[in-house]
């Protein structure tokens, strides 16, 4: 799978964002090991904590059945029923629960609406990050 189907994924998972408090709807699209792809979509909830983001749902998905190797994440997000804003990355949050299953140099694509693709990754994003080997 190449990063352009993984955004199109991503931005499919999009379409089924339930957010009609932030009005900001994003989708991701997580490439695990196999080459399966697990896609997520935020999903608010109007207590507001409660609230779960696009990558931890498809994180969440592979997961609880029983992934836990991964290669490549794309996000997008933008104001619901418009385009995709440019390259909205994970919030802290996700950074953070990524780092849980998947290495320093896992891939994140983030999109812009003009077709270009940033490749980052999550080292980058999350530096010097918390992982379970910290509590070896």
């Amino acid at each position: 799978m190449d990063d352009r189907q993984l955004v199109g994924l991503a931005c499919a998972a999009r379409g089924r964002a339930y957010a009609p408090y932030s009005g900001f709807s994003v989708g991701a699209a997580l490439l695990d090991a196999d080459g399966r792809v697990w896609q997520g979509c935020n999903i608010e909830n109007a207590a507001f904590g409660p609230t779960v983001c696009a990558e931890r749902v498809a994180l969440f998905k592979a997961v609880s059945e029983g992934v836990r190797s991964f290669e490549a994440l794309a996000v997008v997000g933008g104001p619901a029923g418009e385009g995709i804003a440019p390259y909205t990355p994970p919030c802290g949050v996700c950074r953070q629960v990524l780092r849980e299953f998947c290495s320093d140099g896992f891939r994140v694509i983030l999109a812009s609406p003009d077709g270009s693709l940033r490749t980052t990754t999550l080292g980058e994003l999350l530096p010097q990050g918390f992982g379970p080997e910290n509590l070896s």
